[in-house]
């Protein structure tokens, strides 16, 4: 059945076509989400649960008001890997220390409340100056670049481990999976363009079965209902230290989404800022008690309301509640994401990684910051170099049981930058600068058009 071509926030859909549309945005959100816990060594379903829980949350707190889907964030890698291991990090998985980054998981999410807090006093100019966009932009550079290596890694190499020789099956499976995204991303329109990562993962999985990539086995022995294997956070200074002042950048992404949300829906959300924030910082705290991923809002739910001009808040009460039962209590779903193989997620995140990336560079780009000026050069050059140097480069600092890997030391010393390099020289910055969400919205608009 046909709905009106624009569906605003407040209004209200049958079910018959309200569900349809809802698991359009579960879609969206499932090949990101699902992939971050699977790169850090979370539990990929129980990260699906909490994405569907802490949405639930958010839309409580916003009291229903704004149509956002919190999915895992991929500026946390880096540091979760650096205290669990795993893939990410080049080493052996370390699940004893699991616990742990879930503790920095939680104090991140309450650094969001914080500074909603903040903003609630003060605004948010004092954010823009902390974190000019010379400085975000470079760290979101980093982020996509910095992971470069695992995706190649993944995609040539048993365990992602060069030792173990190149897999020519592994490259296969990982370049037809590339290039379904690809292929999505670029030559389908309307809803198919906006979950490439999705359609991309299936594409690459069943590839993988013939190849005999595909573990079966715990998919059989999965039950359909259950309950979820939940870890309960613990707390350590050096792991909450690595992880926590993450949220900075988040929080910053998080302000453009919603700016985005602002121009596709025509509404004024910027005065829910600080409830905003605060939902989603819960949403990341519970997320991390359990065993789920930190949360931020999602650009590919933002382009899929682009697409469809369906704005419905009802679409993300279903989508959560979908995402909380599936995640949660139907053990055959994880077992079936967790079977996924690690070529295919290596051909994915080629391009999910090169993404990120991109849209930092494009955020640099879009922000009119003037290079002539010294303070903005420096501040972005140093980030850089040594953020990606040490990322690529597999260098890390000792920090206790963990290490400081390039992506939080880079960003210390950007902030430590900022505020000593004299501001004469700072150059132009705008208020709000452009953030991934707001490009892939904005071109799922222009798409749709």
């Amino acid at each position: 059945m046909a709905v009106r071509r624009v569906i605003q926030t407040d209004e209200k859909l049958p079910l018959l076509q309200a569900f349809p549309l809802a698991a359009q945005h579960l879609m969206a959100m499932f090949g990101a989400t699902v992939l971050v816990p699977l790169l850090t060594g979370l539990d990929p379903a129980v990260g699906l649960m909490t994405s569907g829980f802490g949405t639930l949350l958010y839309l409580v707190i916003t009291k229903g008001k704004i149509p956002s889907y919190l999915g895992s964030s991929f500026a946390f890698i880096a540091p979760l890997a650096a205290v669990v291991g795993g893939v990410t990090a080049g080493a052996a998985n370390k699940p004893e220390m699991i616990p742990y980054a879930l503790g920095g998981i939680v104090v991140a999410g309450l650094m969001y409340v914080v500074v909603a807090g903040l903003i609630k006093l003060f605004g948010t100019g004092w954010l823009y100056k902390a974190l000019p966009p010379a400085l975000v932009g470079a760290v979101v550079i980093i982020i996509g670049l910095g992971l470069a290596g695992v995706a190649i890694k993944m995609s040539l190499f048993e365990f992602a481990n060069p030792a173990n020789g190149l897999r020519w099956d592994y490259l296969a499976v990982a370049t037809i999976t590339l290039a379904a995204a690809i292929a999505f991303s670029s030559y389908f329109k309307g809803f198919a363009a906006t979950i490439p990562i999705l359609l991309g993962i299936i594409v690459g999985y069943a590839a993988a079965i013939p190849f005999g990539l595909v573990d079966f086995a715990k998919v059989a022995q999965a039950d359909w209902v259950g309950l979820p294997q939940l870890t309960i956070a613990k707390f350590e200074p050096s792991a909450i230290l690595l992880i926590a002042p993450v949220a900075f950048v988040v929080i910053i992404e998080h302000i453009g989404h919603l700016l985005v949300i602002n121009e596709i829906t025509g509404k004024d959300f910027n005065p829910l800022l600080p409830q905003s924030l605060i939902g989603d910082g819960l949403a990341t705290a519970f997320s991390g008690l359990v065993g789920g991923t930190p949360s931020t809002t999602y650009a590919e739910n933002i382009g899929v309301m682009a697409v469809t001009k369906i704005y419905s808040v009802q679409l993300f009460w279903i989508a959560g509640a979908l995402a909380a039962i599936i995640g949660g209590f139907v053990p055959k779903v994880g077992a079936v994401i967790s079977s996924i193989p690690g070529p295919v997620m290596g051909g994915v995140s080629i391009l999910l990684f090169g993404l990120i990336a991109s849209s930092g560079l494009r955020m640099l780009v879009d922000s009119g910051i003037d290079y002539s000026h010294s303070r903005n050069l420096i501040l972005s050059s140093v980030v850089l170099v040594i953020g990606i140097g040490m990322e690529v480069g597999g260098i890390a600092i000792p920090l206790g049981r963990y290490t400081v890997p390039g992506m939080a030391l880079a960003t210390l010393i950007g902030v430590l930058l900022n505020l000593i390099l004299p501001r004469e020289s700072e150059g132009l910055m705008v208020d709000s600068p452009d953030f991934s969400g707001e490009l892939q919205a904005e071109a799922a608009a222009k798409e749709a058009s």
